[in-house]
Parts: structure tokens; C-alpha cells; sequence
């Protein structure tokens, strides 16, 4: 069986080298320069924290499916926690976040009796702590540095927030390690063809799937047996090749990079709770190294954008979303918008971090089109869609989906349930390797090249 994988983001690259582990002919195609190329990540969302009003059914999934990108990705996890903070002005309660925490524990405990491999987000019983204002003011006063927690106590105003705090053992993902570990482990694989600089340009489906595409300025053509649509934002325009219709909403995202000089001390990330879309939107801290942030605020005049959401109009699969964020996408920025908007999420951290008021621009931003499968625009796991005997959807919402979804794929082409995960211990990477890879990509796509580096607490 010859399967295509069109597209190499993070869905489309985890899918073809857990298919290419299992001996199955894959060819990814990609039209970037290199994989996973695509929307921002910074956080793993083990558990769906930074969402308040999503189900406990969607976090238990995304708990799970963290665990498993661990393992295929290890590389590329900053093993920091996320301290999250409710501010005074928000309606969310500590209370409530409390009592999800402890069913997420419980759900953690019980992945571990059942695979002892899934201990990966520390001992069960420390998967988050609390921390009550009187704790954090004994902190402060006293001179015993406290691992990720005296940068808080520090440095944010403490009137400004609810208690307790809870500090979480959600990690962070590295976007550049992530599409370095990815090269690495396809270019082992002999049976998977990584086409880059490839453009499919049209499909057509009688008993095989007729490939259309473009390198090198030339047209050719081949027949594949399945197909899997992991083509991100562009999914839409694969559904319409092959008129197989889907619904779906893509919204525009951007979040900044900012360098922070003055910084002194070794942070977790920090969200602080808030209303999304208004000016007390959700407030993303997330620390790379070298003094530099990552900042979301889901605000419209920072990470969220006027007309960035979108949904498919009737006779289509795929939406039409303004040209602005398309000429981003295949373009760039206008620098002053990079600076305009990076600007005003540096003062929306400083309302709680009063001296981050000192960050600067750091680079352009980390951005991208994030899709989203059906009619619900607060969806946060998404699973594969099948649509037929040959065709999968890979649309991925939070990029720890993509295993789950690949395993639900094998299961349909073997026709066969997977009783046990893979020996991930095949697919050992040189940190080095991963070290080298990463930086060149972050300097190639206009990063700092320390954003590449893993960020611990050592």
C-alpha cells in the first residue's frame, strides 16, 4: 500500500513516522522549506489548563495525548512547569480549577498503573502544588531562593490575583527542536519520501488517488492508495480536490517575541486568567532562553485579530479568511505592526510584572493559521476524521493530538487494533543533532537562535 501525507506540519510529520515505523510505503509532502513550519506552540496543554471553559473530557484527552508527543519528541520538551494565576477581575474561581487538578491527578495515577512508561510529568502526587498569598509573602521575605516560584513572588504584584496559585507540570514545547526532531527521525526511515519545496496542485480519485504536483517548476504525477489530509490550514483545499466535504473554521494567531534584559531569574510560565477576546483577555508569560518571551494575550489588538476567524462558506470545505493574513503567510509582516502589537502585549504583561515594562521587540512574531474541525470554535482535542475506505483527516487543534490520531489511521489501513504503543526507544536522537538542526532552522526562519536551546531549571 502506497500512502500520501499531504502536508508537514506536526500532524503530518508525527503521522508519517508512526506509519513509517510500521514498514508502510509514505510519501509527505510539504511545500515549506522544511517541516513543521506552521502556527505557534509553546506548551504542551497536559491537561488543558490554560482553558477554564473547556470539558474535563476534552482535558483528560489532551492529558493523554501529552504524554505520548513526550515520547516520540523528548528533545524538544522544556521540562518548566506553568504557574497559572487567576487575576481579581476575573469570574473564573481557584476553587473550580482545584477541583479539576485533582481529577487530572487521578487520571495521571491511573496512566501510570496502566503503562509505568506514561511517568513523564513527574511523581503523581506533585503533578501541581498551591500556593496560598501567605505562602508566596513568606517566600518573598525570605532569602532562600524556591525554585520557579521566587521569580513570582519577585517580580508580580500579588494584590493583582486570586489565591491559591497552582503551579502545574505542564511543559513546554520547542517548535524548532520539534521540526528538527522530526527531520531526524523521517530521514531514518527509508520507506517514507520527504518531498520539500512540493506543491500538490490538484487530486483526482478514481481507484487510486491521482497526485498532481509541482517541484522544481515541473509538473508530475503519481497514484496512491490512501491518502491522509494533514495540509493545516490548507486542509480545506484538499477536501475540494476530492469533493469530500468538511466543515471547519481557521483562525489567525500570532504570538511575540520579546527580549527581556534586565531579567534576572529562571521563570516557569505563567498564564494568567481572562476573558478572551476583550482587553482582560488570557495573558501567556512563556520563558525561552536568552531573556527571551513568548507572549499570547488573546486580546484583538495582540494575538487575536479582527476577521481572524473564519468559516467555510456553503460550496467549500475551505474558509476564506481575509487577505491580510494570507499575505502574512506567504509573504510577512509589516514591521510596524510587529512593533505596535508586541509592544502593547509587553504592557499587558506589565499590568501583573511590573518591570517587564523594559522587554523590547525580540524578533518578528511566531505565527500562523490554526484550524479547526466542525462548527465548534471552542474545540481544543480534536480526533482523526475518515471520510470513506481510503481517505483520513488530520486536522489537529493542539499538536499533542497527533499520535492519537495516527494510531486511530493504522488501525483503519491494518484493519487491526494496536495493542501496544511503540518501543519509542528506536527512535533515539544526539541531543546534538537535535541542538545543531534547530538552531539553523530558528535562524533561517528569522528567530533568535536561542529560542532554539532547551529551557530547564538547570
Amino acid at each position: 500500500m502506497k500512502v500520501a501525507v499531504i502536508g508537514g506540519g506536526i500532524a503530518g510529520s508525527s503521522v508519517a513516522i508512526y506509519l513509517g515505523k510500521y514498514g508502510i510505503d509514505v510519501t509527505l509532502f510539504e511545500k515549506k522549506q522544511s517541516l513543521v513550519d506552521g502556527p505557534p506552540m509553546c506548551h504542551l496543554h497536559a491537561g488543558g489548563n490554560l482553558y477554564p471553559d473547556i470539558s474535563i473530557e476534552q482535558c483528560i484527552k489532551l492529558l493523554k495525548e501529552s504524554i505520548d508527543l513526550i515520547k516520540l519528541y523528548p528533545q524538544a520538551i522544556d521540562y518548566r512547569p506553568t504557574l497559572i494565576a487567576i487575576p481579581t477581575y476575573d469570574n473564573n474561581e481557584p476553587n473550580d480549577l482545584l477541583k479539576k487538578l485533582k481529577i487530572l491527578q487521578k487520571e495521571y495515577e491511573k496512566l501510570i498503573q496502566i503503562d509505568p512508561s506514561n511517568k513523564l510529568l513527574g511523581d503523581p502526587n506533585n503533578y501541581f502544588k498551591t500556593f496560598d498569598k501567605e505562602d508566596l509573602l513568606k517566600i518573598k521575605e525570605s532569602s532562600k531562593y524556591v525554585e520557579w516560584i521566587t521569580p513570582f513572588v519577585k517580580e508580580v504584584d500579588l494584590e493583582k490575583i486570586k489565591y491559591p496559585i497552582f503551579l502545574i507540570q505542564e511543559y513546554g514545547i520547542n517548535v524548532f527542536r520539534v521540526a528538527a526532531s522530526a527531520t531526524i527521525l523521517l530521514n531514518k526511515l527509508d520507506n517514507v519520501n520527504v518531498k520539500l519545496n512540493t506543491e500538490v496542485i490538484d487530486i483526482n480519485k478514481k481507484n487510486t488517488y491521482k497526485i498532481h504536483y509541482i517541484y522544481n517548476n515541473k509538473e508530475y504525477v503519481e497514484n496512491f492508495d490512501y491518502l491522509i489530509n494533514a495540509a493545516g490550514f490548507e486542509s480545506g483545499k484538499i477536501d475540494d480536490f476530492i469533493n469530500k466535504k468538511q466543515d471547519r473554521y481557521l483562525e489567525f494567531k500570532a504570538a511575540y517575541v520579546t527580549k527581556w534584559e534586565n531579567n534576572r531569574y529562571k521563570w516557569p510560565e505563567i498564564v494568567f486568567y481572562g476573558k478572551r477576546g476583550t482587553s482582560k483577555g488570557m495573558r501567556q508569560f512563556t520563558p525561552y532562553a536568552g531573556n527571551y518571551f513568548q507572549i499570547h494575550t488573546m486580546s484583538k489588538d495582540v494575538t487575536l485579530f479582527e476577521k481572524g476567524l473564519a468559516r467555510n462558506p456553503k460550496n467549500s470545505s475551505f474558509p476564506k479568511l481575509d487577505k491580510k493574513f494570507l499575505n502574512i503567510v506567504y509573504n510577512d509582516w509589516q514591521w510596524s505592526e510587529v512593533e505596535d502589537r508586541t509592544l502593547k502585549s509587553i504592557k499587558y504583561i506589565s499590568y501583573f510584572i511590573k518591570n517587564f515594562i523594559d522587554a523590547k521587540v525580540g524578533s518578528k512574531p511566531l505565527y500562523g493559521i490554526q484550524q479547526i474541525p466542525g462548527n465548534d470554535e471552542s474545540l481544543r482535542a480534536a480526533e482523526v476524521s475518515f471520510d470513506g475506505n481510503s481517505y483520513a483527516r488530520c486536522e489537529i487543534v493542539k499538536a499533542s493530538s497527533v499520535l492519537e490520531m495516527a494510531k486511530n489511521i493504522i488501525n483503519k489501513i491494518q484493519k487491526k487494533h494496536i495493542h501496544n504503543n511503540l518501543n519509542f526507544r528506536d527512535f533515539e536522537i544526539d541531543k546534538k543533532l537535535v541542538d545543531s538542526l534547530a538552531t539553523k532552522l530558528a535562524t533561517k526562519r528569522g528567530y533568535p537562535k536561542s529560542m532554539s536551546y532547551l529551557y530547564t531549571s538547570k
